[in-house]
């Protein structure tokens, strides 16, 4: 960052007093030099009537009519380069020759914006010169008036990026909560490192710790923090964007490490307060639609849209309808749970890291959520499967010893019409999946005995059945602290496979054959039969059931 003592620059002129939105034509290289003071020269005047001190900046002012000018731009730029001038700044755009011509006399030429004045320009150089602080502050209200503007004209975040770009000359980058980049803008100087400094940021770890917590990051003292990066040379500020006192992503500023000034500290801050805005723009529009997303889909569960208007408004939702959808419907288990929007944000994540299209709706009164997914029509049951075992995996990495959440997932749906059974399947295998304690998702196509177990309402006759099949082991298992009953489970968990079984109970192959004889012996059994091993299989199917109940 630069110092108070330091000398001006053409580069701090430009950054803290030119108007915003100035352009450099030609001596991009040649910002360095010193800038001692400012004087302007009209083209109405001559260049051996005016004298020009080693390092003014030289601003020349359109001329009242062309016909009133007596000397060119061209001109002028030669003689402030014979007078060793530090720049000349124009009111007017500059033509080839002219910049030509500032090119082989090395020295910058910069273009004010339309309608700029150009004693106000004079003064705010001047005001930089002599008090640095002052006119420091100065800028940053005009920063941020001017990045609010862009946010109140609805020009979007790329254009506010763009924006902070140009303020700067820096790379500049937006995340949002998840650090996914949802904006950049990158100065060709730093694309052979780019994709070094990508990983870096996408790392929650990289953060400053004060950063790290979102729901306390609008307590932290300075809101804009320097950090090194792992690329020699290079820094970044960073500064969190904050809406309702939460954390909804961060803005970085990167550039060389010697180069990060005052300024690009004031568009780190102010322009986090307008990235704010338009976060806070986005999640109304995405409230709304969501809203409305509710609402169709309630009509829709209860048969109340037609084919022909789901198309419609699966168009407003840029979601394609004709696709085969499969309902997934997921809800927490247990009483400190956390809230559903808290699974809908995970959700939406492991859609997204699934590159999946699904309609999602938090469903407050059912307490769960449901998830339409736009599922592969050669392999739908297996795809559908593959993104709900993404959102339990989601759980379990966000809360590894904490929330579980039970999931159901019901029938392909050709059509529209087929939506209503495909949801009431899901919550059949939710609850099923909720009874069961599964931590894994259901499928309701799986779940046909345990229906027509749970559709049983005489209790004794259950439990005298899985005591017929089962009472010798389990009285084995007791006497014995053995795991005659733990092994048949495995057994069936993996289809019959003794390696698989073994490898599960983690035990040698060859005390597994031995547990399988004993289990022959003393159940007097053949568990080579296939009406044995059904029998056993809905014993043990039984016996998990009634123990839940």
């Amino acid at each position: 960052m630069t110092d108070a003592n330091q000398s001006i620059t053409v580069e701090d002129v430009r950054k803290q007093a030119l108007p915003l939105g100035t352009r450099v034509v030609a001596g991009d290289g040649l910002l360095s030099r010193t800038v001692t003071w400012a004087t302007v020269f009209y083209p109405e005047t001559r260049t051996a009537a005016k004298t020009l001190q080693r390092g003014e900046m030289v601003l020349v002012p359109s001329p009242e009519t062309e016909s009133s000018r007596v000397t060119n731009d061209v001109d002028i730029v030669r003689w402030a380069s014979d007078m060793q001038g530090s720049a000349v700044v124009l009111s007017e755009n500059a033509s080839p020759t002219l910049i030509a011509e500032a090119n082989a006399s090395g020295i910058p030429v910069m273009i004010l914006p339309s309608g700029s004045r150009i004693r106000m320009v004079e003064k705010s150089i001047v005001s930089l010169l002599v008090d640095r602080k002052g006119q420091l502050e100065r800028r940053g209200t005009q920063i941020y008036r001017q990045l609010t503007q862009i946010s109140s004209r609805n020009e979007g975040m790329s254009e506010l990026i763009n924006a902070m770009a140009r303020l700067t000359n820096k790379a500049i980058v937006v995340q949002d909560k998840r650090l996914r980049i949802l904006e950049s803008a990158v100065q060709p100087q730093f694309i052979g490192n780019w994709d070094d400094v990508e990983t870096f940021l996408r790392n929650v770890y990289n953060l400053p710790v004060d950063m790290q917590d979102r729901q306390r990051v609008a307590d932290i003292d300075n809101p804009v923090v320097l950090q090194s990066l792992p690329t020699p040379g290079m820094a970044r500020f960073v500064s969190p964007i904050i809406t309702k006192n939460i954390g909804r992503g961060y803005l970085s500023i990167i550039g060389r490490d010697t180069e990060l000034d005052d300024v690009d500290l004031l568009v780190a801050e102010h322009g986090a307060a307008a990235c704010a805005l338009e976060m806070a723009k986005a999640k109304a529009i995405s409230d709304t639609e969501k809203r409305l997303r509710g609402t169709f889909l309630d009509r829709l569960l209860i048969g109340d849209v037609s084919q022909q208007e789901a198309i419609r408004q699966g168009e407003r939702f840029d979601h394609d309808m004709t696709q085969i959808h499969l309902a997934i419907v997921l809800s927490w288990v247990g009483e400190k749970a956390p809230s559903n929007r808290r699974l809908e944000t995970l959700v939406n994540g492991a859609v997204a890291s699934q590159h999946a299209k699904a309609l999602i709706w938090q469903r407050e009164r059912e307490n769960e959520l449901l998830v339409f997914h736009a599922t592969d029509p050669k392999d739908p049951v297996d795809t559908s499967m593959k993104l709900a075992k993404a959102c339990a995996l989601e759980v379990q990495r966000q809360y590894p010893s904490g929330a579980r959440v039970a999931i159901g997932l019901g029938q392909a749906a050709k059509d529209i019409s087929a939506w209503r059974n495909s949801y009431r399947d899901a919550v059949q295998a939710l609850e099923l999946a909720t009874r069961l304690q599964s931590d894994t998702p259901l499928y309701i196509g799986d779940l046909g005995v345990y229906q027509l177990i749970l559709s049983l309402s005489d209790r004794e006759k259950l439990t005298s059945f899985c005591e017929r099949i089962l009472g010798t082991l389990e009285d084995y298992d007791h006497r014995q602290n053995a795991d005659l009953i733990k092994t048949l489970e495995a057994f069936f968990a993996c289809h019959g496979n003794l390696s698989q079984t073994a490898e599960m109970l983690i035990v040698h192959r060859n005390t597994l054959l031995y547990r399988m004889n004993r289990i022959n012996e003393i159940a007097q059994i053949d568990l080579n039969r296939p009406e044995i091993r059904l029998g056993l299989h809905l014993a043990l199917t039984i016996r998990r059931l009634l123990a839940l109940n």
